[in-house]
């Protein structure tokens, strides 16, 4: 082992064998940068100062030893001592540290960087820190950009699994025009989703003749700068949560464990964190759990075949559990994300059935904070879903 030195003021142990080592970066403004599709890449604002506030987070999965590419090395140092108890003992890396190691070692000290979400951009970013290996080519970036698009989940996936059940619901549709939009047969109230965005941002609820008159113009802008859009029926939810997964190298897709969240006009608020049992007892109150095995085991299954040879890495599909006419269902994929989820951040933090249940939330303030918070309620049956 040998210590390599960073210039804010502090060592980073090495070992001598780097094969088991990764590089991890948080790259949050990963689904705006799928939509703008560019490798010069300037993330909003909010985005830039999510990913500086957070950039610590990935110490909460990464193992012993690991590096974790940050903006502000001593920022990170010290947000991190709030988490102390979940995270890795790994080392903080600024931009400069990282191109100084690699000129000076003349090679990377890790075989594999783990990134949020694959992009242009992303690419870029580590390209200018002097990284010319282990990163995905020019056709494989077009692939997972394909296959990160709404259209291509609903093509692909959601299809595929409503014809597995009739408790099963969910249908989307991909328009290219605005007369398309206008004049197709839409009888239901309606939500239309721009084939790529962040959490939130990329929805818009149709369910006036209001509605659709103040949603026009931005629809036309979505048709015209992603070459569609999508429209879905509006569902009375129940529920959200979601099911977390990783494609391995061999091709082989492993389940990792539910994810039970609250959102409000689709953006993400908090994840709950407890054990795999307690949270399908939670969704067995709504479904029989042999349904929530059905649906995980046929995910595995055909995102296995999609993915091999084009995806590795994690991944999550969002899901919901919906009352039609007065019967519970399962719309079983909502949004596929084709990257890590705050899901996999949730699962990362251990819990078992003699834990009492906590909340992960993102809160801000003066700055973005990731805050786990122990209560004496039960979280999953008061407000906060």
């Amino acid at each position: 082992m040998f210590l390599f030195y960073v210039k804010n003021l502090f060592f980073c142990p090495l070992s001598s064998n780097f094969a088991s080592m990764k590089l991890h970066v948080f790259n949050p403004e990963h689904d705006i940068a799928l939509a703008a599709n560019l490798s010069q890449f300037t993330a909003p604002h909010a985005g830039r100062e999510l990913r500086a506030d957070l950039g610590h987070i990935p110490a909460l999965w990464a193992e012993k030893g690991d590096m974790v590419l940050v903006d502000d090395v001593p920022a990170a140092l010290s947000s991190i001592r709030h988490l102390h108890t979940f995270a890795a003992d790994v080392c903080f890396i600024s931009p400069d540290d990282l191109r100084h190691m690699l000129n000076q070692l003349g090679k990377s000290p890790f075989d594999e960087i783990s990134v949020w979400g694959w992009d242009k951009a992303i690419v870029r970013q580590l390209e200018r820190c002097g990284i010319k290996d282990m990163l995905p080519s020019k056709s494989q970036l077009e692939l997972i950009r394909e296959m990160s698009s709404r259209q291509w989940a609903s093509a692909h996936l959601l299809n595929k699994l409503v014809e597995l059940n009739p408790q099963f619901v969910g249908n989307a549709h991909y328009v290219t025009s605005m007369d398309e939009l206008h004049t197709s047969d839409f009888s239901f109230e309606r939500v239309l989703k721009a084939p790529w965005s962040s959490s939130g941002r990329g929805v818009r609820y149709d369910l006036s003749e209001e509605h659709r008159k103040r949603n026009d113009s931005w629809a036309r802008n979505i048709i015209s700068r992603q070459g569609g859009i999508m429209v879905e029926p509006y569902y009375n939810k129940v529920i959200d949560f979601g099911m977390e997964f990783e494609a391995n190298e061999n091709g082989q897709v492993v389940y990792r464990g539910l994810s039970v969240f609250k959102t409000t006009n689709g953006a993400y608020i908090g994840s709950v964190i407890a054990s795999e049992n307690a949270k399908r007892k939670i969704l067995g109150r709504y479904l029989a759990e042999s349904i929530i095995d059905e649906v995980k085991d046929a995910i595995c299954r055909l995102t296995s075949e999609l993915f091999k040879n084009a995806y590795q890495g994690p991944f999550g599909v969002d899901m919901m559990i919906v009352a039609e006419d007065g019967i519970l269902k399962l719309h079983p994929c909502v949004e596929l994300n084709l990257r890590r989820t705050m899901g996999h951040v949730a699962l990362a933090i251990l819990s078992d059935d003699l834990q009492p249940q906590r909340l992960m939330r993102v809160s801000y303030t003066d700055k973005y904070r990731l805050q786990i918070i122990n209560t004496n309620e039960n979280v999953i049956n008061n407000s906060l879903i």
